[in-house]
């Protein structure tokens, strides 16, 4: 194999975080998992998603959809199995969505599969016991930029997919992104990424920059969506940390609430006494918008 071919495998590897066990909770309460339950069908093949709730409690649960990183290539909805546990124990019920890889299927199918798992979440909520008003997102690397582009677009923009008469909305009350792309025509792109962006829309961000900004959240950014929580690395080397300084000056433009934490010297994923900080920060933050939320004039 050529080694320009291996580039972007080699660089999917470094796109997992392992969050570990962020913040202990205390006498591990007790949780309900079920895996591999089929949420939608795309091309004819089922995509399936795995839950963990808490198991006492009456519900209706504030939602979380926990999406996985890997390049839009790579991955599994098990990645994430340790955070979604975690949000379980907290009160909530979450949602790890396996959703179609490039570069077989290209932009926008991965948006398409994730709104299709908020309209299951929504449609399913009696049943599992989903406040359908109380959901946010949660996503690493290109889960990061899935998760913000159910944020931040709506079905004005032409990304539903297909959406059955009387389906529900696919709007969102919260995002959390760690070290997600915002801007895929970014002239800083780093060379290494170039490869993985160009597999997931199908065309360089040169031959195609109409494409590039279609699926960059930076696009649709306006004063109407939900709160935005990011985490970024300064030494990211797939994802520059001016990605997160652009979205932070969106943000602000267009009003929408939240914050940008640069992480000094980290990189695409960190270890160490960074992950309990920014996992309690993310469970502060979709606290104060999913369980005490006061909804936006």
């Amino acid at each position: 194999m050529p080694a320009q071919s291996r580039i972007p495998v080699a660089s999917a590897a470094l796109l997992f975080l392992a969050i570990g066990s962020p913040c202990a909770i205390a006498d591990e309460p007790a949780i309900r998992e079920e895996a591999d339950i089929i949420y939608t069908k795309a091309d004819g093949v089922e995509l399936k998603l795995d839950i963990a709730a808490p198991e006492k409690g009456q519900g209706p649960f504030p939602s979380v959809l926990v999406i996985h990183g890997g390049a839009w290539r790579a991955g599994n909805k098990r990645d994430t199995r340790q955070v979604m546990r975690e949000f379980a124990g907290r009160g909530y019920l979450a949602v790890s969505p396996q959703y179609r890889f490039c570069p077989r299927e290209v932009f926008p199918a991965q948006v398409h599969d994730v709104k299709a798992a908020v309209r299951w979440m929504k449609q399913h909520a009696k049943e599992y016991r989903i406040d359908p008003d109380r959901i946010g997102a949660v996503g690493f690397s290109a889960g990061a930029h899935l998760a913000l582009m159910l944020g931040v677009t709506s079905p004005a923009d032409g990304l539903e997919g297909e959406t059955p008469a009387g389906s529900p909305n696919t709007r969102i009350q919260a995002v959390v992104n760690y070290f997600g792309p915002v801007d895929l025509a970014a002239t800083d792109i780093p060379e290494v990424s170039k490869p993985l962006v160009r597999d997931f829309l199908g065309a360089t961000a040169i031959e195609r920059p109409d494409l590039a900004a279609r699926a960059s959240p930076r696009s649709y950014i306006t004063r109407d969506d939900p709160p935005i929580l990011t985490f970024q690395g300064t030494k990211d080397p797939l994802v520059p940390h001016t990605q997160a300084v652009e979205l932070a000056e969106a943000m602000t433009a267009a009003e929408v609430p939240g914050r940008v934490e640069l992480l000094v010297g980290a990189g695409h994923g960190w270890g160490g006494d960074l992950v309990p900080h920014t996992a309690g920060e993310m469970f502060a933050f979709l606290d104060q918008h999913l369980k005490g939320a006061q909804k936006r004039p």
